[in-house]
């Protein structure tokens, strides 16, 4: 059972999780809508109504990158509180040590993890794929804009020895719908012998279906098409293994899509990196709980100094680009997944008990 101050300290904690959060997103919204806005003013089918819902349906997705932050954040806000309203000198002066009353934070920064993990990450890669294909219905082609594909190339055996090159603007569906799509269909040669610039691109069974389609022969003749049917042997598990985003996948999907990358040969490092970084979210969360604790629990009478609550968030940055950066190593295989989504949550956490243990047991 909890303690009356544990409980109020929990709650307390929840609270400011909250506000943070909502201070947070309602900031995200208005900046995604501002910058969306801008960038799809021009596009056929855009209206403001469009663009508020989807950069609403942008939110949870930005949720689930800002959550560390906001344990941060909030842990900081409440025991600079406390503080300030000596909380913590009476619950230390009748004997209640750091730990006793950090727990109950630590808790609340665990369960908020979980729920994130547990519900808004599923809500956030339904949202993702939605706003992907929202985006592709509504959107303008741009058939000339190839030198900026940003989906990487791939390719699938045409027959004859040639082989077709596929590359795309963006996708959604887990990569079986591409947008600005482009097809070159190359012979045994290497000569270039068509290309086809379509709108869309579908897999379906046997084939890619592409709509609104402009031809382009060798010799430069152009032939514009309504729609064009390409055979292909692709699977779709092999093209969303190819071209999916982790982030759209559920974290109750993710081990499946590890399996099946594993069945067809392929490296699951990116869909199992997105999985262990989730179920590293709750712990990521009291670490940097506990980071705001090494900065915010030592009394000061006229507060916290801006430079020590500074050094708090900059350490909570740093621990933040050191994920980024195993989380890339371990999306190309330099360092196995696990150990890139534990290994800088778990030297965090030794980071922030050993200076506890320092500064409040001596």
């Amino acid at each position: 059972m909890m303690s009356t101050l544990s409980r109020y300290l929990f709650r307390r904690h929840l609270m400011m999780v909250v506000q943070v959060m909502a201070a947070i997103v309602v900031v995200a919204y208005l900046v995604d809508f501002t910058e969306f806005a801008r960038r799809a003013g021009g596009w056929p089918s855009y209206t403001v109504a469009k663009g508020l819902y989807l950069s609403a349906m942008r939110m949870p997705m930005i949720a689930m990158l800002v959550w560390p932050f906001v344990a941060l954040l909030a842990a900081i806000g409440v025991l600079m509180s406390l503080n300030r309203r000596y909380e913590l000198v009476v619950a230390r002066s009748v004997g209640v040590s750091a730990w006793q009353f950090l727990a109950p934070l630590c808790l609340a920064s665990f369960l908020v993890g979980t729920v994130a993990v547990t519900v808004v990450n599923p809500v956030a890669a339904w949202s993702l794929s939605a706003v992907e294909e929202l985006e592709m219905t509504f959107r303008g082609w741009a058939p000339d804009r190839s030198d900026e594909l940003a989906v990487p190339w791939f390719s699938q055996d045409a027959g004859d020895g040639g082989i077709t090159i596929i590359g795309a603007d963006r996708t959604a569906r887990h990569g079986q719908l591409l947008g600005d799509a482009v097809f070159l269909q190359v012979d045994a040669g290497g000569n270039l012998v068509e290309r086809y610039d379509a709108r869309t691109a579908t897999l379906e069974a046997g084939h890619w279906h592409l709509e609104d389609v402009r031809r382009t022969f060798g010799d430069r003749q152009k032939e514009v098409l309504e729609a064009a049917d390409l055979p292909t042997e692709l699977r779709p598990e092999f093209v969303e293994q190819q071209l999916a985003a982790p982030q759209a996948t559920s974290v109750y999907e993710l081990p499946g899509k590890v399996r099946v990358a594993r069945a067809l040969g392929l490296q699951p490092n990116r869909f199992a990196m997105q999985f262990h970084s989730l179920m590293a979210l709750p712990m990521l969360m009291v670490a940097m709980t506990l980071i705001a604790a090494t900065v915010s629990l030592r009394f000061a009478r006229m507060g916290q100094s801006a430079s020590v609550i500074l050094g708090g968030i900059l350490a909570g940055f740093l621990l933040y680009v050191a994920l980024v950066v195993f989380t890339a190593f371990g999306n190309v295989g330099f360092i196995p997944p696990v150990l890139a989504a534990w290994v800088p949550v778990v030297v965090a956490m030794f980071f922030g008990v050993t200076f506890l243990l320092h500064r409040e047991d001596g």
